[in-house]
This record gives C-alpha cells, structure tokens and sequence, in this order.
C-alpha cells in the first residue's frame, strides 16, 4: 500500500501523522510512504531522515492526496484537505467529528473512508489512540494553568504550590480519566490542593488506592461539582463522552460566583467543551475571559509539544497503521473490532452512532460493508 503523510496546516500544528522509526517499519513490512516536502520539520526530523528511513519526498500536499491509498495524519482534515480526498482513498487520523458539521459534510462529500483514533478500543474498554495524547494534555493543562494563573495573564496571581507561611492554590479535576488523572499528578507534584471529581466510583477508588491522602475524590453530583468549583482557583474539564460531543457541566451563571481571576482549563474543547461557555482558542491566543474567568480552550494542546507528542503517538498508532496497510481497511475491521469501532465514515455515510445522533445524520450499520 501507498501511504502519505502530509504536512500539517491547523493553526500552531507541528506533529506528523508518522514519525522516521514508524515509516522505517511501513517500509520493512512492503508499503511505500510518501511525505510531503518538510512534513517531519516541527518535530525535529528533516527530510533526509525519512530518506534514510526509506520514505519518498513529494512537493507539496496534493502530490501526496493524489498519490496515497492511505491519509495517515494527526489532526482532522481541514477543508482545503478533505477537497483532495477521494473515493477508495483511507483517512486514519484524529477526526473529533461530532461538533465538527463542516468537517463532516467535506468527508461525506469525499467518498472517502475515515477510520478515528480517537474511538479505537482496546480489550479493556480504554482508548488507546486517545491515552497517549490525554496523557500530554492533562500534564500540559497544569503547566499551561499554572502559567494563566499569573496576574499579568489575568489571572488571580497564586502561585500552584504556595510557600511556607502561604496555602497553596485548589485545583479541581473534573474527570478521573487519563487526562484527569496524569492533571493530578502533575498538580500533586507542584504542591497544589487537589480535588478529582468523577461519577466513577471504582475509579475514585482507583485514585485514593494510588495517591492515598494526597487528593480529595469526590463523587460528580451537581452540588459537589459546583461546590468545588466555585472555591478552586484551577478548574480542568478533563470529561470525555467517546465518539460524542462533552456535557456542559458548568454553566455561564455560575461563573459569577467563582473566585475573580480563576482559570479553566477545557481539555475537552475538541469535543465542544465541557463549559457552556468553552470556544476553541489557538496556541496563538490560548485565552480569553468571561466573566472574570480566564478561559483556555487550546483545540489541539499537545501540539504545543509535537516531538513529545508525535513519538508518543507513533508508539501507539503504528500497530493499527500496519494492520490496514497489509490487510486492507475492510479486513483489518472485519478481524478486530476494536479498530472497527475506530470506523466513521464510508462512502458519503456516518458508521459511528453516537456522531450520527449529534450530528443529526442517518447512522449507517458499518457491519454490511464488513460482512
């Protein structure tokens, strides 16, 4: 199989759908990569690595969509992209399609296939395309909290870990999952008071069993939420509905009664947000301020850190990346479900239910094209 890997073009986007190592291991394996000219440059690889890897270089990205059996990228198409896609040509990438109606219309009118990183399964019901990437973000949103904390951002100037003699800053989780939990840590780590909400209760218990008295969990009702909410100085909405757009858990008028200068820090925003006030922001201009609330909505966080972010995502796509190549999409599907569950678009049809619901589109069954 052909494979290629263009560059990327969202705002501040400097990953790479395959890193030198996963396109030595394509080539190993038969398939050919072909990468557009200076793809691999955010992450520190220049083309002459991925010549040593064996890839080819092409000039620009409709040489690569003209040429490709398979997309293989990191963020969803952009317009200008999904133009270029065509009919039996394969998309593996983040996709986020749910609040995304414009993006959903360009790759249905495509005829494209697009398989998701992001509702991939593994035998324990997680997420294994998404983990790597949560694991960067929930890390990255206490650095970037810590940072919007500052007065001069707006913030209300409280250092995360305090000092002797000076309480530390309150952080609330919102989520115990991987992005929730590794916010935590990294909170834990810089002295901060940290509360986890969930509705999970063996995840809560997860979390004590992990991190004993060093954090507060708390059941996810309305008046826990809100409670901790209002008396945190760093709020992270780390919520994720797989496959579905976030629930707005906190709504504009409580934003009144928090403490003026707060942070949000919305890790869910590419899938809407959990705030009802949450819009996507950029790395150019991560924040804006509602209501004296300092909001970050960055859509793509761990793009801030693309070689981190790349390498780790490479570790973690790279075997299902191989499985279509030699396979093809429908075998590969038909022999695991769990990159079937990953199946979201076909041939102008929406294969994932939940993203049908949401956008409001007619759900196509995928087990017919995979029968």
């Amino acid at each position: 199989m052909r494979i290629g890997v263009p560059t990327e073009i969202k705002n501040h986007e400097y990953r790479v759908g395959l890193t030198p190592p996963s396109v030595r291991e394509l080539v190993a394996a038969g398939h050919e990569v072909v990468l557009q000219a200076g793809a691999g440059k955010g992450i520190g690889c220049p083309d002459e690595e991925y010549v040593a890897a064996g890839a080819r270089i092409l000039p620009d990205a409709a040489a690569v969509f003209a040429e490709a059996d398979m997309i293989v990228k990191v963020k969803e198409p952009q317009p200008s992209e999904t133009a270029m896609l065509k009919k039996g040509q394969l998309l593996f990438t983040y996709l986020h399609l749910a609040p995304d109606p414009v993006q959903a219309e360009g790759l249905i009118a495509s005829g494209c296939t697009a398989i998701a990183y992001e509702t991939i399964t593994d035998s324990r019901g997680g997420l294994p395309l998404l983990a790597p990437m949560s694991e960067v973000a929930g890390r990255m949103a206490i650095q970037v909290g810590a940072v919007a904390l500052q007065k001069a951002n707006g913030g209300r100037g409280v250092l995360l870990g305090g000092v002797p003699g000076v309480a530390p800053a309150k952080v609330v989780v919102i989520g115990g999952g991987v992005v929730g939990t590794h916010a935590a840590r990294m909170a834990m780590g810089l002295g901060a008071e940290v509360v986890v909400l969930d509705r999970s209760l063996p995840r809560l218990r997860q979390l004590d069993e992990v991190f004993g008295g060093r954090l507060v969990t708390q059941y996810a009702n309305i008046d826990n939420t809100e409670a901790a909410v209002l008396s945190a100085d760093l709020v992270i909405g780390a919520v994720l509905v797989p496959g579905a757009s976030a629930p707005k858990l906190i709504r504009r008028g409580q934003l009144s009664r928090m403490k003026p200068g707060a942070v949000i820090v919305d890790v869910a925003i590419d899938q809407g947000g959990c705030f009802e006030t949450s819009h996507a922001t950029t790395h150019a201009e991560p924040t804006y301020e509602v209501d004296g609330i300092v909001h970050y909505c960055v859509a793509n966080m761990p793009g801030a850190v693309p070689r981190t972010s790349a390498f780790a995502l490479n570790n973690a796509t790279l075997p299902f990346t191989l499985a279509l190549a030699n396979k093809g999409w429908r075998k590969a599907c038909a022999d695991d479900a769990h990159l079937a569950a990953g199946l979201t678009v076909h041939e102008g049809h929406i294969t994932y239910e939940a993203v049908a619901k949401d956008l409001g589109k007619p759900y196509a069954n995928p087990a017919q094209w995979l029968a």
